[in-house]
């Protein structure tokens, strides 16, 4: 159920909203504007009703500061309020507000327009999903790995190590048992490397069969076996399909950081290199050089 958050200074306009919206959503109340803004940046609502007439706050600096917020400045704003002048109007607007509803409002309007907000502010996270996330493992997507690859080479340059991950014979998979158990192979290796990755990982999928990795770790030793670790685990598992047990490996390089690299590319670049010599010299092996 979405959760709307209620801001207002009045016992009775806050009674008449729950009782109007509690039905079909999670109502969370706040009584004035440092209320507000505490419980939108801890409680995250999908969408705001704001008051303007507040006494300390009113509602125009309540949607500043939450605009101002990164955890707050995407939440639509529909201003609630008895004031109809244009300025008024304009005002709302500029702060960042969404839509801007009279009082006393008609109960069917502000529940159609409540309702086309939430829709909107569903597709736009759908869409910002979308753009971010590989829809079959949800984990990233080739263009957010590089974004986030790209931001933590800039920041955190310290240990910092790339690996490459490739499945082995995937082709041979997808030809003798079909592209949907290809997908099943995917998304069970996905979850084997999430479930245990260093907690400052950033981890996409880059390509069909391709998944690439950038953390740091306190040495290349305990990196190399913990990657160990985990093409072991994934050697271990099977698939039963169709009365087949599928079993398959993965191959993997790493390349840690040092100053001859300039750019991100040029780090995976090596950690490429030796996922090929992995793969070349035999396959289901971690090859790592410094």
């Amino acid at each position: 159920m979405e959760t709307i958050l209620v801001v207002d200074d009045t016992n009775i306009n806050i009674k008449i909203l729950v009782e109007l919206l509690g039905d079909k959503y999670d109502i969370i109340v706040a009584i004035g504007g440092e209320s507000a803004i505490n419980i939108a940046s801890s409680e995250q609502p999908d969408l705001i009703l704001l008051d303007i007439m507040m006494p300390v706050m009113d509602g125009f600096e309540v949607c500043r500061r939450l605009k101002q917020n990164p955890k707050t400045n995407d939440i639509p704003i529909i201003f609630l309020t008895a004031k109809t002048d244009e300025d008024s109007i304009e005002r709302a607007y500029e702060m960042g507000g969404s839509d801007y509803i009279l009082k006393p409002f008609k109960p069917k309007e502000l529940m159609a327009r409540v309702k086309t907000h939430l829709k909107i502010q569903n597709l736009i996270k759908n869409l910002e999903y979308l753009s971010s996330y590989d829809t079959m493992t949800g984990i990233l997507n080739r263009r957010k790995f590089f974004e986030l690859a790209q931001n933590k080479f800039e920041k955190e340059k310290e240990n910092l190590f790339a690996i490459m991950i490739d499945i082995d014979k995937f082709k041979g998979i997808n030809d003798k048992f079909g592209h949907h158990v290809g997908d099943i192979v995917i998304k069970t290796i996905t979850t084997c490397i999430e479930d245990i990755l260093p907690k400052n990982s950033i981890f996409g999928r880059i390509g069909g069969e391709e998944f690439a990795i950038i953390c740091n770790f306190e040495n290349e030793t305990n990196l190399f076996n913990y990657f160990e670790k985990i093409r072991n685990l994934i050697k271990e598992q099977s698939l039963n399909i169709e009365n087949n047990t599928i079993k398959f490996t993965i191959s993997i390089g790493i390349a840690q950081y040092n100053n001859t690299f300039l750019t991100i590319d040029d780090l995976l670049k090596r950690a490429d290199k030796m996922l090929y010599k992995a793969k070349e010299t035999g396959r289901d092996k971690t090859i790592l050089r410094k």
